[in-house]
């Protein structure tokens, strides 16, 4: 059995109304999409489904914890993802499947393969640049971290404001 096939829903049998189903999210899957950027995650999805008849609304809850390693000190540590996200499917003459909330079915299609939706919100809720939160605290210790130090690096080097816009500032 393919382990994508848990991802795949059936839904011409279902009574019109409210569908519940929970999936585990693993390294399996965001590895089969060629993410490599996390060490191994546990993340579990909670998805509501409503059949309507020209129609399917699904909405998908995520929590769960990835271990990623810092962009600035290359430590592991668990990030804690939780996601939300809502799709609405149609049903056209073919399959459009451009837009992010918006997913166009072929007619006649009677199931939907979530995987891609899933791997998806999962990578679009983590941060744009991962950093240990022992760096922001300041609690982290490492050799990487030492060095970086030496080399200039404070704990919070991070601006609050862009110095560019701070001469603007004095106008006022």
């Amino acid at each position: 059995m393919h382990f994508l096939k848990q991802y795949v829903i059936n839904f011409t049998g279902l009574k019109d109304g409210l569908h519940n189903y929970e999936f585990s999210v693993a390294d399996k899957l965001l590895r089969h999409y060629n993410f490599d950027d996390f060490n191994n995650c546990r993340i579990d999805v909670k998805m509501n489904l409503v059949k309507k008849p020209n129609l399917l609304e699904l909405s998908f809850f995520s929590k769960g914890v990835i271990n990623l390693n810092c962009f600035v000190s290359n430590e592991p540590f668990d990030y804690s993802q939780n996601s939300q996200m809502d799709l609405v499917v149609k049903f056209g003459n073919e399959l459009n499947n451009d837009n992010h909330e918006l997913l166009i079915l072929p007619k006649g299609s009677y199931q939907i393969d979530i995987s891609q939706q899933l791997y998806e919100m999962i990578v679009l809720s983590l941060p744009l640049k991962i950093t240990h939160p022992g760096i922001d605290d300041g609690t982290l210790k490492s050799e990487t971290l030492e060095r970086l130090k030496k080399f200039g690096l404070k704990n919070n080097n991070i601006s609050k404001t862009d110095p560019r816009w701070d001469k603007l500032k004095d106008l006022i």
